[in-house]
């Protein structure tokens, strides 16, 4: 008969980090509403907030005030070639209207660069707007994943800053079982190496295998660290979970 070697270690279920997103506003304001609350599903590009912030406003009216220089560019651009290929004007006059239309398209691209910076599409801001606001100073967040909503920090009426995490969303399709690896342990544990994951909590196990094995000692707990990415498509593996894990040895 074949006898298996196994290796029986602890671990606990966590948040895939892969699969965790910070939302940050990228811009300060006011919050004047907010769509998701703490344990709800979202959909990737789903509300989740609306600020009212005056940078929002000077972006975009500086945006549309080069739009208007650069159009006005644009049509004396056009005029002066004209007139110079007729012989009508001098050279220096199309030169000059060349050089003006080019710092205009400069200018016009790097506002428009910096509202794209924010996440604002080009169809939102060539309306002036984003996806049905009519007011300048609305900026629309929006879930970045699929996911579910786990921490939520803010309120109606709220004063947010440009760097602030407003909401953390994690994909539960996929989790991290972390196991603690004691020194004389370590050379047992390979990466890619079988294991199964059982939870008496739950009387259910799964198969996996080690996709990342720690290089450092924690300076507290003297172990080692160690991870194994479980698919979790009935969500069942909850974060907090504790795990026995078997490692086979050979």
């Amino acid at each position: 008969a074949k006898i298996r070697s196994a290796l029986q270690l602890q671990g606990e279920i966590q948040f895939n980090q892969d699969r965790v997103a910070h939302v940050v506003p990228r811009l300060a304001g006011v919050v004047v509403n907010s769509a998701k609350n703490l344990g709800d599903a979202v959909k990737k590009g789903e509300l989740l907030a609306v600020l009212e912030s005056r940078t929002l406003a000077d972006l975009k009216s500086e945006h549309l005030a080069m739009q208007t220089r650069l159009d006005m560019a644009r049509g004396t651009f056009e005029r002066e070639k004209h007139l110079w290929e007729e012989k009508i004007s001098a050279q220096q006059d199309y030169l000059a209207s060349r050089q003006a239309l080019s710092e205009a398209e400069i200018a016009h691209r790097n506002v428009e660069q910096k509202l794209l910076a924010l996440g604002l599409s080009h169809a939102a801001i060539t309306r002036g707007d984003d996806g049905g606001s009519d007011s300048l100073t609305r900026y629309v967040i929006r879930a970045p994943i699929d996911g579910v909503v786990i921490e939520k920090h803010l309120a109606l009426g709220e004063a947010v800053k440009e760097d602030a995490s407003i909401f953390t969303i994690a994909d539960l399709s996929s989790v991290w079982a972390e196991i603690t690896i004691y020194p004389k342990d370590l050379s047992s544990v390979k990466l890619g190496q079988k294991v199964t994951v059982r939870a008496s909590a739950l009387n259910a196990e799964a198969q996996g295998r080690v996709a990342y094995v720690g290089a450092l000692i924690g300076e507290q707990t003297r172990s080692g660290k160690a991870r194994i990415t479980l698919p979790n498509p009935e969500r069942s593996w909850r974060p907090g979970l504790f795990v026995t894990v078997d490692l086979v040895q050979g």
